[in-house]
């Protein structure tokens, strides 16, 4: 029951057990005080709502607007990366190779960047690298470190080779260290393959085996050009017995294991000497 304007439609209060001028007394209550009936609304999936005298009432549609979500993976618009990375190297070959004024450019390249461009840095430092300018390479690897951006094994790998074409083997073996203390079990193949091939080209062929050494003690197989250097520094420091041991373990054509207690040799497929 509730209050609204007066209705002409006649509304009727059946009674029981009331008589017709019981009845029409009730009628005359309800017109006298404007008393209607206000019956309920049933809602449809269409989202109108049906009234009791069969009339449709439309209800609006209201689009709630929700907040952005933000994911924490969503990944960076790195569109402008390559271009980034151009730049950089256009403005670092104007410069002297004196430290100092490396260092303060690279600086100011980062100055208002929001997050680090590391993106922009890598492929820079890839371009150097494909345009073989060894000595910016080495500067732009060292700051990335400094700034403790960088650190993967790409990183490594690009800085080794540039201090093996400029012949700083001191500083080969200072990085080459650092590596193989903080990331004994995560060490790639190529990594050792990279740092052997640097020792064989300075002719330090004790260090070569002292590499290998590491190699054999973490399992890692060496491709068929790091066993021939390893078989090489053995010869050349008089030891041809393990020369012969690597030739015929990781270059050897066949191999030979026990079955059934007996040794038998067999035939070594490309699966064999990822190992």
């Amino acid at each position: 029951m509730a209050l609204c304007n007066f209705n002409p439609i006649l509304v009727r209060f059946p009674l029981q057990g009331s008589s017709k001028s019981q009845e029409f007394s009730s009628c005359l209550k309800a017109k006298r005080f404007g008393l209607c009936i206000r019956t309920k609304f049933s809602e449809t999936q269409a989202g109108e709502v049906k009234g009791s005298y069969g009339a449709i009432v439309k209800r609006k549609k209201v689009k709630k607007v929700g907040k952005n979500e933000h994911h924490l993976w969503k990944k960076n618009d790195s569109a402008g990366s390559g271009q980034k990375a151009l730049n950089l190297v256009r403005m670092l070959s104007g410069l002297p190779n004196e430290k100092e004024a490396v260092y303060g450019a690279l600086n100011k390249w980062v100055a208002w960047e929001v997050e680090f461009p590391i993106v922009a840095a890598a492929k820079a430092l890839q371009i150097l690298r494909k345009r073989s300018q060894w000595h910016r390479v080495i500067q732009v690897a060292k700051w990335m470190l400094s700034k403790g951006q960088g650190a993967t094994m790409g990183t490594y790998d690009t800085l080794l080779l540039a201090f093996d074409m400029e012949e700083r083997a001191d500083e080969a073996e200072s990085l080459w260290n650092m590596i193989l203390h903080t990331h004994t079990r995560s060490i790639p193949r190529r990594l050792f393959a990279r740092m052997i091939a640097l020792y064989a080209h300075h002719d330090l062929q004790h260090k070569v085996i002292e590499v290998f050494a590491d190699m054999e003690e973490l399992k890692v197989r060496p491709d068929e050009d790091t066993a021939r250097r390893v078989a090489r520094a053995f010869r050349e420091l008089g030891q041809e017995e393990k020369q012969e041991l690597i030739l015929r373990r990781y270059l050897s054509e066949y191999k030979y294991i026990y079955f059934n207690g007996e040794r038998v040799r067999v035939k070594r497929y490309s699966s064999d000497e990822e190992g």
